[in-house]
């Protein structure tokens, strides 16, 4: 018997180990969803400065606001968010690993953890009316709700491309050695996330 021929576990274990290192220096994803990324932040950004410039010209609008906020909602949607990443980057290191019935379990808590995210979300919106801020309250809360229900609108798109990734892999679309279409959801999962890990601060804690 040829021993070169044989493969053993072990070496099928190794290999995916290696399989399940990014290589160094490559950008995860393909060059589209870094564009569309780009152009997401660049929105947002637009979004902070004008932030930043209402707040300078009307500070006790803007020191008052976030009184006003359900801090509680907000810091629920923050761990929500920070899971649901957690959830994904699993799932990235599952599928590296070849264990695609792993990567769909974690993919499915990403995809739990957005939908609680706009359940809060939408109910905090709610609790708002209820409390009588409006979008036409005042100028912070004319940011809060452009902000936010900008950043609800893409967690809703975003959940999308999750149960779009969860679709491909248990149609066998992604392994250890192919899983670009994967890392582009989640590259744009994580965009998500950051983008709002900058608007609770500004919005809910900030004076």
């Amino acid at each position: 018997m040829n021993s070169t021929l044989a493969i053993s576990p072990q070496g099928d274990f190794d290999q995916a180990q290696v399989n399940a290192e990014p290589k160094p220096g490559r950008i995860p994803g393909n060059m589209a969803i870094w564009v569309a990324i780009f152009s997401e932040m660049s929105e947002f950004a637009m979004m902070f400065i004008i932030y930043f410039i209402a707040k300078v010209h009307h500070p006790e609008a803007f020191a008052a606001g976030p009184e006003k906020l359900n801090t509680l909602a907000g810091t629920l949607n923050t761990l929500t968010l920070l899971s649901s990443s957690y959830f994904v980057a699993k799932a990235m290191r599952c599928i590296r690993l070849d264990r695609p019935d792993l990567s769909i379990r974690w993919m499915l808590f990403a995809v739990g953890t957005g939908c609680i995210y706009l359940i809060i979300k939408y109910w905090e919106f709610t609790w708002n009316a209820e409390q009588g801020y409006e979008v036409d309250t005042d100028l912070f809360f004319t940011v809060y709700y452009y902000m936010t229900f900008n950043h609800f609108l893409h967690v809703g798109w975003g959940s999308g491309a999750l149960l779009w990734g969860i679709y491909r892999l248990k149609q066998s679309a992604y392994d250890s050695r192919e899983h670009e279409g994967l890392e582009t959801i989640a590259s744009y999962w994580h965009m998500i996330d950051l983008a709002w890990i900058v608007i609770f601060p500004l919005l809910y804690v900030l004076h």
